[in-house]
Parts: structure tokens; C-alpha cells; sequence
């Protein structure tokens, strides 16, 4: 029988995993945000664990004590993906679906279109493809979108977010409609894990870091009107990069932080794409 993880390893680094529900059932990997851990996913993965998924919800890159490499090319999405397969190796799953909210839906994204094969369906959350929202940045996005380029300055950023106590941080977060910024705000208070979250967003200069191509699995995509950080227009063009069965399905009156916020009509959403598209099907 497949041993339980309660972590996993790759290339030196160690990450931690949350191991849910039958170990042999199909698995869904939950891949979280920012400025978040795989704890975003509470609500949500009892869902998918009675209905007999294997939900793997990681630490990722940066956020996991033991996976902290130091420079902005150790975040590269050939890095964060790379993690997600070894995750999917360990647990012995050749195919896999994914679930990925906020950064981790860019993760997702990037992987089913790099790695389609071992991708049975894709479930993103808030974040739209990557080619879909850098054209709505041409526009009105523009302004939801400027904390990335706040986040390009070195060092500046990480003195601002933990000064008096993360006062900054929990305003900025609030306003957002974070339900419970306490784990967040602690996260982004220390050195240690501020800066390599905050490399996510400095290896956005890298060549090739964000995918152009269309996605060729099942997807679906959820978005809440009231998301601060992506607007209508990127939402809606995320079904043009998108060469295969897709649903975009809209959350009313939800902030971006949907998975704690309406946990009960994501869950539903997801395990329908699930059994509409199971991990044994011919891929």
C-alpha cells in the first residue's frame, strides 16, 4: 500500500505535505497562493477526501522551512513545477489533477500546459492563464496588478510588510477581504520565509517564466467578482488560451480568497470537473 507523506524531498530541499483522504483514490494536488501554505485548503480538501480523492497539499517553494534556496533563479517555474512532479512521484501517481489557487493556479497552469500527459484536469482559482491576464494588463488590470512591480525592488518591500509588527501587511491583506490574515502576516514578518515568497514574483523577469501556450486539458476556472487583484477582463480571456474541455464559472459577491471564503461551492465545482474528467481516462 502507498505510505502516507508527510513530506517530500527534491534536489536537497525538503517540503511539507498535507496527505488526505484514501491513499489509493485519484489524486488531486492543491497547490496555495500568496502569501499563504497549503493551509488555504482546509475546508476545501474534506470535500474531495469523503468523495474519495487523495488530496496532496503542499508547502510550496519558499514557504516550506526545509525548501528556502537562496537567489530569484532558484523560483524560476521550472523550479516550482519541477516540485510539483516530485510530489506527484512520491505518492506514485503517473497522472494527477490539479487545483491551484492565486500563485498556485499560475503554478498549475504552467505545468498542465508544459506536462499535459500527466495532467488529468486542471482547477484553477482567481489567477486566469498567464498569456490571459498579461493582455488584460494592457489595460485597466494594470491597476489591480501594482503590487508586482512594488515587488521588484529589492530589500524595500520586506522592511515595509514586517515594520510595527506587519501593521502594513495586515491593512494590505484586509483590504483584499483576507478572511484571517494572522498566518500571512506572520510569514511575510520574517526574513526567512519573506524573501523567497517575495522571489516568486522578482523571477517574473526571467526568460520564459510564464507559459504563452494553450492549455490542452480539461480546465476549469473560478472567479469571484469581488477580487481585488483580477479584474472581469482577464477572467474572461482565460478560455481563449484554452484548447480543451473548459468551464468558467463565476462566484458572486466572493473576494479573491476563495477557498476560505466560499469552501462548500468550490469543492462542489471541482469534484464535478473531477468525475467529468477522471485520472483514468485516456489522457
Amino acid at each position: 500500500m502507498t505510505a502516507r507523506l508527510e513530506s517530500f524531498s527534491r534536489a536537497g530541499l525538503s517540503f511539507r505535505v498535507r496527505d488526505a483522504g484514501p491513499v489509493d483514490g485519484p489524486v488531486v494536488i492543491a497547490l496555495h497562493g500568496f502569501p499563504q501554505t497549503g493551509d488555504c485548503w482546509d475546508a476545501v480538501v474534506p470535500r474531495l477526501a469523503e468523495a474519495g480523492h487523495r488530496v496532496l497539499a503542499p508547502d510550496q517553494r519558499g514557504y516550506s522551512e526545509g525548501a528556502r534556496p537562496p537567489g530569484v533563479r532558484a523560483y524560476s517555474m521550472d523550479e516550482l513545477t519541477g516540485d510539483v512532479l516530485a510530489l506527484a512521484d512520491a505518492a506514485g501517481a503517473e497522472r494527477f489533477h490539479l487545483l491551484g489557487h492565486d500563485w498556485g493556479a499560475a503554478v498549475a497552469w504552467a505545468l498542465a500546459g508544459r506536462h499535459p500527459g500527466r495532467v488529468a484536469s486542471l482547477s484553477a482559482v482567481s489567477v486566469p492563464h498567464p498569456a490571459a491576464l498579461a493582455r488584460a494588463l494592457r489595460g485597466p488590470q494594470a491597476l489591480r496588478s501594482w503590487y508586482i512591480a512594488a515587488f521588484q525592488v529589492p530589500v524595500l518591500p520586506e522592511l515595509l510588510l514586517r515594520a510595527g509588527g506587519g501593521v502594513l501587511a495586515r491593512r494590505l491583506l484586509a483590504s483584499t477581504g483576507m478572511p484571517d490574515t494572522t498566518d500571512a502576516v506572520r510569514l511575510l514578518g520574517e526574513p526567512a520565509s519573506a524573501t523567497p515568497m517575495l522571489a516568486w514574483y522578482r523571477a517574473l523577469r526571467l526568460r520564459g517564466q510564464l507559459p504563452a501556450r494553450r492549455t490542452r486539458v480539461p480546465t476549469l476556472f473560478v472567479w469571484s467578482d469581488r477580487d481585488t487583484a483580477i479584474g472581469r477582463e482577464a477572467a474572461e480571456r482565460a478560455g481563449d488560451f484554452v484548447a480543451a474541455p473548459y468551464r468558467f464559472a463565476v462566484l458572486g459577491g466572493a473576494s479573491h480568497w476563495i477557498p476560505e471564503e466560499r469552501p462548500e461551492e468550490l469543492g462542489a465545482l471541482v469534484l464535478e470537473h473531477l468525475r467529468a474528467h477522471p485520472a483514468d481516462a485516456d489522457g
